[in-house]
């Protein structure tokens, strides 16, 4: 395995890449309250395979040199069994532990809080596993290869620039339920704004939250997030104040596109809108795995992933 690691790094290599050792952060601590399982540990490929492997596959061919993987330390033992394990020998794999009792010294968690701090607080607690330019995703969705490789070729020349891959709303609807989307604004293709919108379906051939209504090729962003190692100074000294204002609530979220999205309108830092035109897979419903499923199977068949990833 390692010799075929270390061929693939080496043809990279010799096609004139240099992606700045980029790591790429997965983001599975989540609970999948919805779902009603461990969406992270399901499998959906012919042999198996989880969203993870997917986009694990991806991030090797696209060029990408280690695996940062945020989960609960209380189904490490699983995830390491079910994931990382199979492709720990083709490349540089860290595990690190989101938990609530990750907090300032100052600060006590409410008795009534179970609910993780969000996804802003589980980039922050991989501060110590990144040293250069990173990619974080969701570890229950499926993004394709472009995606991955639009990302890794923005970082070839650069460290500290932020950017977004962004999908076509239409492409990320679920047939069984309305959706929560984050609706981006651009210029230029740099990112203006973040409109997180909700209870997005398909009905009668039209695309609807609420009473407003879309054209279905609005750009949003499905928290696939590029980002140089400056981010997490942002997210600690923002975390402290989102605990002074919401720490006493039970379900409040210190979320990556609210950030992304104060840092802008502040100037402090610009974000680069990347288009992907893949077809993004999810399972925000238990209905939605046959879906998945097939459209993998379907990839597989076309010749766009191997039968047996790793």
């Amino acid at each position: 395995m390692w010799l075929r690691a270390i061929e693939e790094h080496i043809n990279y290599k010799i096609k004139g890449y240099n992606v700045n050792n980029l790591s790429l952060l997965v983001m599975a601590a989540g609970m999948g309250s919805r779902y009603g399982g461990l969406k992270q540990l399901d499998s959906f490929g012919p042999n198996n395979e989880t969203i993870i492997d997917y986009s694990v596959y991806d991030a090797i061919k696209s060029g990408f040199e280690k695996i940062v993987f945020i989960i609960r330390e209380e189904f490490s033992e699983d995830f390491k069994t079910k994931i990382s394990d199979k492709f720990k020998d083709r490349i540089d794999v860290e595990h690190v532990y989101q938990s609530l009792d990750q907090v300032p010294k100052s600060f006590s968690v409410p008795n009534s809080r179970s609910k993780p701090w969000g996804t802003g607080h589980a980039i922050l607690s991989a501060k110590n596993a990144i040293s250069g330019p990173f990619m974080a995703i969701n570890g229950d969705d499926f993004y394709g290869r472009q995606s991955f490789q639009v990302a890794s070729n923005f970082y070839q020349n650069e460290e500290n620039k932020f950017c977004m891959v962004s999908f076509k709303l239409e492409n990320t609807l679920s047939e069984f339920g309305g959706v929560s989307r984050g609706v981006c604004a651009s210029f230029e293709r740099q990112l203006i704004s973040v409109e997180e919108t909700h209870n997005i379906e398909k009905k009668d051939g039209e695309i609807r939250s609420n009473e407003k209504i879309f054209h279905g090729d609005e750009l949003v962003s499905m928290n696939m997030w590029g980002f140089g190692i400056q981010v997490f100074d942002y997210l600690e000294e923002r975390f402290k104040l989102f605990l002074n204002d919401y720490g006493n609530e039970e379900k409040s979220e210190f979320l990556i596109p609210i950030v992304v999205s104060d840092l802008i309108k502040e100037g402090v830092e610009s974000v680069d809108v990347l288009n992907s035109n893949e077809k993004w897979f999810g399972v925000t419903f238990p209905e939605d795995k046959k879906n998945v499923s097939e459209s993998i199977l379907k990839l597989t068949s076309d010749g766009a992933y191997p039968e047996k990833l790793f």
